[in-house]
């Protein structure tokens, strides 16, 4: 029998007493710092009960909360119900973020304890100012959680495979000469990559570790004479992967045997790493005496502009993503017109079907979000069998899913009229998309970064009165993670680093609205910087939209839009129909070609 949320934070509060730590701090990290995780670095979620893909929990020995974003305040709060865990809201006015919270509450000599795989260089470096401001101090060789989970899942053990040089375009040893060439540049001798996507990209292997991220747990240390170590479970690698490996300069490592690799780093060594993508942990069995070099990746911008051939391979997986999702809903409005019972459920089971028949098709990019109605307001709500919406013969729909295909990954956001809809339904979903339109048809000069278009998007919204809580775009990998940075499209904050956008980095542009207890909007489409222009005032980018799958026109009010939004949402249409059209027949073809004629 599964032990009670409240027994576990107990048990965790007595470990504490133990060894006498004051605070607990439990992230949603794992040694790689990924955003989604292998069940066995889901000690935040196991401990607390709430299952979302961000938020921090923070025990003490009288209270305990969970900080996580506006997207999950309507789930967090269901899900921590009679926990004794208080739901802690992250960037809310007057709210203290959970770092000012505990500034607050402790005391001169306190020890604060979190794991050390679990906590980046960087975060480790910024709670110990925060702690040493009230003479407190930070342990990180406790894994206190840890302790008192006796029934840990183990670590996955799926297989790698190689990512056919036919998608993947470049070849390893292309890839590991520009990054020593990067390494060159910061004079470096080593380089440690512990991120996941890097490490995927950089060997031209993909996994299944990670739920709906083809990425494999490894880390990677890089040499600049030109051989490199691959950390990875040995028993993952056939025969033929760990040759041709070989044969490239990349020996293979038990994956446990990262730190004695460091720790054989001389004096005479300089170790290039990105403090934001390494763990306190892997850090300490590396010599005082051997220098550093702190920097981000240079994998993480080599990925995020995709290559022609890249380029190529994902406009074919949109076409055919696009298709499936033609056929799935008219499946579905076929479904719903006869009488038949559907639920959020069978929406998710359809865009499988239809995806999983697609050529290349490895698997879906994340767990598909259909919300009807009210269950539509939750950001990252989840279907599940005991908790879910009837569909009915009105109202919206929102349906937001990806696949991952050899040719790349996709990312699509689709709010569909049921049948009849409000009018308030359909002047929201016209506000969004009214900044959806502004945000495609941006043009911005060289150097712009996300934050500064964010704005686009919002100011119809904005002119209501409205705001949503999320960001507008995220970058995208190829056949890799739905969330890839460096850059994104979201409001400013101060103090980070603007990311320029530039010619071939993927992004979502997605904004949205949410009514709680009614309805959610979200439209979302991926798009691919550009060169557009060259004036005397320099070079000029713009956006091309890479996803092809028409908007439901039913659930937008026509009348708000001005010639040129319209303009741009029948040029769309027109483009989709012409993709999809040789992919599509009888029926299908059919939903197409009405959903794509002219408003």
């Amino acid at each position: 029998m599964s032990t009670p949320i409240p027994a576990r934070i107990a048990a965790l509060r007595e470990m504490m007493a133990r060894h006498g730590i004051a605070a607990c701090l439990v992230p949603t990290a794992d040694p790689h710092l990924s955003e989604y995780l292998p069940a066995h670095w889901q000690a935040r979620e196991w401990l607390s009960g709430f299952d979302g893909s961000a938020g921090t929990l923070l025990v003490t020995a009288k209270d305990a909360g969970v900080w996580t974003d506006s997207r999950y305040f309507s789930q967090a709060e269901q899900q921590l119900a009679g926990s004794g865990i208080a739901l802690m809201k992250q960037r809310v006015s007057h709210a203290p973020e959970h770092l000012t919270w505990l500034q607050q509450h402790l005391h001169q000599g306190d020890v604060v304890a979190v794991a050390g795989d679990s906590v980046s260089v960087a975060i480790q470096r910024q709670i110990e100012r925060l702690l040493g401001s009230v003479g407190a101090t930070l342990r990180v060789d406790l894994d206190l959680p840890g302790m008192v989970w006796h029934d840990r899942p183990t670590l996955p053990h799926a297989p790698v495979f190689e990512h056919p040089l036919t998608y993947a375009g470049t070849t390893r040893a292309e890839k590991f000469e520009k990054l020593r060439n990067a390494m060159r540049k910061q004079h470096a001798t080593h380089h440690l990559v512990s991120s996941l996507d890097d490490v995927a990209w950089l060997t031209n292997l993909r996994g299944s570790d990670v739920e709906c991220n083809p990425v494999f747990l490894a880390h990677l240390l890089a040499e600049l004479s030109g051989q490199a170590t691959l950390f990875v479970d040995r028993d993952k690698l056939n025969d033929d992967i760990v040759a041709a490996l070989h044969t490239d300069g990349i020996r293979i490592a038990n994956y446990a045997t990262l730190a004695d690799a460091l720790g054989e780093l001389k004096a005479s060594d300089t170790l290039l790493f990105d403090p934001g993508r390494v763990v306190s942990l892997v850090l300490q069995a590396v010599a005082p005496d051997v220098k550093r070099v702190e920097a981000q990746n240079p994998s993480t911008a080599f990925k995020a502009i995709k290559s022609k051939s890249e380029l190529a391979h994902i406009r074919e997986a949109m076409r055919r993503d696009g298709a499936a999702l033609v056929r799935a809903f008219r499946r579905l409005e076929e479904r719903l017109a006869a009488g038949m019972t559907q639920t959020e459920l069978d929406v998710d089971a359809l865009l499988r079907d239809e995806r999983s028949a697609q050529p290349n098709f490895v698997g879906e990019s994340f767990a598909t979000i259909a919300g009807y109605m009210e269950n539509g307001a939750l950001p990252h709500y989840r279907a599940t069998s005991e908790a879910h919406n009837t569909l009915q013969r009105h109202g919206l729909l929102l349906v937001d899913s990806g696949g991952q295909y050899l040719g790349g990954t996709t990312d699509i956001t689709r709010v569909l009229a049921l049948g009849p809809t409000t009018s308030e339904q359909r002047r929201d979903a016209t506000l969004v998309m009214k900044g959806m339109i502004a945000l495609s048809r941006a043009r911005f000069p060289k150097g712009a970064s996300g934050p500064q278009l964010d704005a686009l998007a919002r100011a119809p919204l904005w002119a209501s009165g409205m705001d949503y809580g999320h960001g507008t775009g995220h970058g995208v990998g190829y056949f890799l993670n739905v969330h890839e940075g460096p850059h994104g499209i979201r409001p400013p904050v101060s103090g980070t680093t603007l990311v320029p956008l530039e010619p071939g980095m993927i992004t979502s542009i997605e904004p949205g609205l949410y009514k709680p207890a009614r309805h959610g909007i979200r439209h979302e489409n991926l798009a691919v910087v550009v060169e557009a222009d060259q004036t005397e005032f320099g070079d000029f980018y713009a956006f091309e939209t890479l996803t092809l799958c028409p908007f439901d026109r039913r659930a937008l009010e026509p009348s708000l839009l001005n010639p040129e939004e319209r303009a741009w949402l029948d040029d769309y249409h027109a483009t989709v129909r012409a993709a999809l059209a040789p992919l599509l027949e009888g029926a299908d073809l059919a939903w197409l070609q009405k959903h794509c004629a002219p408003l």
